[in-house]
């Protein structure tokens, strides 16, 4: 019986003791900072990272398919540059990458080709030619998939 009482009193101070290292009430120094906070903190900078030394912000966008084709992943504008991630297409022919000022195919005709996109390349990095970003941009709103060969829009992401 007394055994049983020591490993339920162990049992419940080890349950005490983890419920308190994982609860993180914002209480304390400072000086003991955990993990979570810490990233939290490393988050809050990488955010201001977005800020570049001209005073514009960086531009993210979620792909999304268009005309029954599949295109997902997502894009930051940055300065000079366009930066996919976790980028897939359905295969195309000849497919190009552009920023336009919508996702019609007079938009993408008179919008800034960045150059060939592949299709199953997950992560990919284009240069704008002639352009800072930020208010650089002309107003371009979208980053677009487009199928030179068939003109057809395979997916766009609108840039916030």
């Amino acid at each position: 019986m007394r055994a049983k009482a020591l490993a339920t009193t162990g049992l419940v101070a080890l349950a005490l003791t983890l419920t308190a290292c994982g609860a993180d009430d914002g209480a304390g120094s400072g000086d003991d900072m955990t993990p979570a906070a810490t990233d939290s903190m490393q988050s809050d900078d990488m955010q201001s990272d977005d800020m570049q030394s001209d005073g514009a912000m960086a531009q993210h966008g979620t792909f999304a398919g268009m005309n029954d084709k599949s295109v997902e992943g997502t894009v930051t504008v940055e300065g000079d540059t366009v930066t996919l991630s976790g980028f897939s297409s359905d295969e195309g022919p000849d497919l190009h990458l552009y920023l336009a000022k919508g996702t019609d195919e007079a938009a993408v005709e008179a919008g800034t080709e960045l150059g060939e996109v592949a299709f199953d390349e997950a992560d990919q990095t284009f240069t704008i030619d002639g352009m800072d970003g930020g208010d650089g941009m002309d107003g371009y709103t979208d980053v677009v998939v487009h199928c030179d060969k068939a003109k057809a829009v395979f997916g766009a992401a609108t840039l916030m």
